[in-house]
This record gives structure tokens, sequence and C-alpha cells, in this order.
């Protein structure tokens, strides 16, 4: 049964005579997106410092990557800290560092470690494979270059949410394909693993809860070349040949959501494959309720339990 908060927002969002995301364009998609989570997302928690950090890279198509670094309160300056690296939702489309500013510093505060949030390029404007690119060299980057910005380059994680999961996911297969870096944790927030997926919960939650699959099918439009296999590892993830050898996984599902069933798929995978798996189920929530703490206390609940992973997972 879905939550009577959500149930609210979603009475809002479906108001007479407002338009989908799929019926808009691009930017109007992206303004009602950050306008979203600008007014139902939590207030921005006070950190120890934010970083704007440039990633150059003057030979390669897209140039130079940025991204921000979130050093929790109260943390001392001198310390190198574990990090975590976070690709933001928005089906490769919508989304940018700023909007999930508030995000990353509640994240930053709740684990005690570092949170790098990367801006990687958008569709369609960039289409696959440009932000897999962009996240594996972010990842790159960061295993190379981390303590020039005070971070443990042996302590990484990675995570993300939506399309960012879907991201994370992949980049952490690419790392341990090239044997580096060894990541030690990843945290998958309602991932996009199947593009091909026919799950029940796309049928059962596929229109009228936040996520139609009209809007999935506009942003896979804009995000998949037309002759591109999405059966392929790189965009589904779940497709991935072998799944061993990945680093211990939280992944973290939400009740009324269409892509909760691919979700506990590749969790299933992941286990079947040997990884150690911990899975977050929250009842009655929508897909994207993480970053909409203002109504949603399960938003905050759940930060601190991906907080308490963290820490956990990157202390040793």
């Amino acid at each position: 049964m879905i939550d009577p908060r959500a149930a609210n927002l979603l009475a809002a969002a479906y108001r007479v005579g407002a338009p989908r995301m799929h019926e808009m364009s691009v930017e109007q998609a992206r303004h009602a997106f950050r306008k979203l989570l600008a007014v139902y997302g939590a207030p921005a928690e006070p950190v120890a410092s934010v970083l704007d950090v440039p990633m150059p890279r003057p030979h390669a198509a897209g140039g130079t990557l940025f991204g921000r670094l979130f050093r929790p309160h109260c943390s001392p300056a001198h310390h190198r800290l574990p990090v975590l690296l976070w690709f933001h939702g928005g089906g490769w489309t919508l989304g940018d560092v700023e909007s999930y500013d508030p995000l990353c510093r509640a994240l930053a505060n709740a684990s005690g470690v570092a949170v790098f949030s990367v801006d990687y390029r958008l569709a369609p404007e960039h289409p696959f494979p440009a932000a897999v690119d962009d996240a594996c060299f972010a990842l790159d980057w960061l295993a190379a270059h981390g303590a020039d910005i005070g971070v443990d380059t042996h302590k990484i994680a990675i995570g993300g949410d939506s399309a960012g999961g879907n991201l994370s996911a992949i980049a952490a297969v690419s790392a341990r394909d090239a044997g580096w870096p060894h990541l030690k944790f990843q945290c998958l927030v309602y991932p996009a693993t199947d593009m091909n997926s026919t799950r029940a919960s796309h049928a059962a939650y596929g229109d009228g809860f936040l996520l139609d699959e009209s809007t999935v099918r506009w942003f896979l439009q804009g995000y998949l070349p037309a002759d591109l296999d999405r059966s392929d590892w790189r965009v589904s993830p779940l497709n991935t040949g072998w799944l061993g050898d990945l680093p211990p996984t939280l992944l973290v599902t939400a009740g009324c959501d269409p892509l909760t069933d691919d979700g506990v798929a590749y969790a299933d995978a992941l286990a079947a494959a040997g990884v150690r798996v911990d899975r977050i189920h929250v009842p009655g929530m929508i897909h994207g309720f993480l970053a909409l703490g203002k109504i949603f206390p399960q938003a905050d609940e759940t930060i601190r339990k991906l907080g308490a992973a963290l820490k956990t997972a990157l202390a040793s």
C-alpha cells in the first residue's frame, strides 16, 4: 500500500492538466526536476567543507569533468577520509550536482566519510556511452588523485540512485575487470539494471507513481542510440556475464516503484555470484523518495542506514 504522503505528492504531481516529464521539452523537464527537489528535498545540512573539483582530460571527448567534494561536519581538515563516489539520478537526462547537494551533505554527515558527487554528461546532448565513460573516468581519477583532495584512495565506495545506481554498478564491474581500483563497497539505490525488463513491478507501478513507463521510454530514447542492443551489460548491468568479485553491496528498493523487481533481481544475481548483499526495502515509497526528505521521514531513516553501512564498510 502506498504511503499517504506519497499519495498526496502524486495527487499534486498529476493534477488536472499538468504535463508529465515525457510531455515536456528537455529543458522544461530539467527545470521541473530541479524544482521538485528544491521544494520537497530536505534542507541543506552544514558540513565541514564543500569543494568544487575539476578533473581535467584535455584530449578526451567532453573535456574537463567536474565534481563536488563534501567533508562531513566536524571532520578535521588534515585527515584523509574514506570517500563515497556518488552519481545522481534523473534518467541520464535530468539532475546535477547542485540539485543533489543537500542529499550528498546528508550522506556525508550520516556516514562520517567524504562524498564526491559527479556532474556527468547528460542525454540527449550526450547519449550513451558518455555517462558511462564519465563514471569510469571519475573513478579512475579519484583513485589516482584522491589524496590531492584529502581522501583515502584505499577506502573508496561507489553509489548512486536510479540512473546513478546504474552507472555505479557498471563502473564497479569495469573497475573489477581493469583490476583497479579495488572498491570497498557499493550502495545502489533503486538502480536501473535491465533495460528490457518486463518484471511485474513495471506493470504494477508504471503509471501514476511518478516514474511512468512512458517517461522511462523517453529517457531511453534520448540516452540510447537506436541501434544499440539494450541487453549490453554497459546498459543493463544485470546482463553482466559474471558478477563475482564485486564489492559488498547495499541495495535499496521502494515499495511502489517500477524498478523494484529489477533491483531485487540484481541483488539476487550478485548474491548467487558470491557477493555479500544487504537489502533495504522501504514499503509504500515511490521512486526518487531518497532526495525528497522534506516530506518523507523514510528518506532520513534510509540515509542513516546507508551512512551506518558506509561507516562500517570503510572503517577497516
